[in-house]
């Protein structure tokens, strides 16, 4: 256990900055795949046929690449030449829409028919209901499980020491390589992802009885 600590307090400054990386790194992932998720959902709820079908191709092409895969096919098969970084936010995000995709289209689905049918005898148009009553309801139904995939993709971000980005498994296996300690420092990045982790769960948690709290 000394050893595991002595590692450690000599390397945290290293360790914390890789940490720091793959939070931003889950953000970005965040901030771009989820709305791309939302735009899938209802799309593929859409009543034109050609746009239900490119967008229930897309998720299920998102869906049936493995994360690894697509973070390889970004990076390396890019026409633009972009950083690790950016090339990992944006494979994870194709890899979340996909996903969430479905968690959000099983919330809009689950908004009552009532609410619907009271939206367009009223007189709202398609787009205003998708606008001001199945999006936000949908939306609060999925927030559950969402939170739940969004701890996912922060653990994912560890595949992202694949093409050389400095987040917290790259730095574990660089400090590593150098001691020899790999079981020590694995360890120790083992216990940074399960902190945020479990951090987050907890957030999740609360923020889904305060939605239930009504029922």
């Amino acid at each position: 256990m000394s050893g595991l600590w002595s590692d450690f307090v000599a390397n945290y400054p290293q360790l914390v900055a890789g940490l720091w990386v793959s939070v931003k790194l889950a953000f970005l992932t965040l901030i771009l795949g989820v709305p791309g998720g939302l735009l899938l959902a209802v799309a593929s709820l859409s009543r034109r046929r050609l746009a239900r079908g490119v967008a229930i191709s897309l998720v299920e092409i998102g869906r049936g690449t493995p994360a690894l895969v697509m973070l390889q096919l970004v990076y390396y098969g890019s026409p633009v030449t972009m950083s690790g970084f950016l090339s990992a936010g944006i494979s994870l995000a194709l890899t979340t829409a996909a996903y969430t995709s479905e968690i959000i289209r099983g919330g809009l689905q689950a908004v009552p028919e009532g609410e619907i049918e009271a939206a367009s005898a009223l007189g709202m148009s398609r787009f205003d209901s998708l606008r001001d009553v199945i999006i936000p309801q949908g939306l609060r139904i999925a927030i559950p499980p969402l939170m739940g995939f969004c701890i996912l993709m922060f653990q994912a971000t560890s595949l992202a020491f694949t093409i050389a980005v400095p987040e917290l498994m790259s730095q574990a296996t660089s400090i590593a390589n150098l001691n020899f300690r790999y079981l020590n420092l694995f360890v120790i990045a083992a216990v940074m992802y399960s902190i945020v982790t479990i951090t987050s769960s907890a957030l999740a948690d609360r923020v889904e009885r305060r939605l239930s709290s009504h029922i």
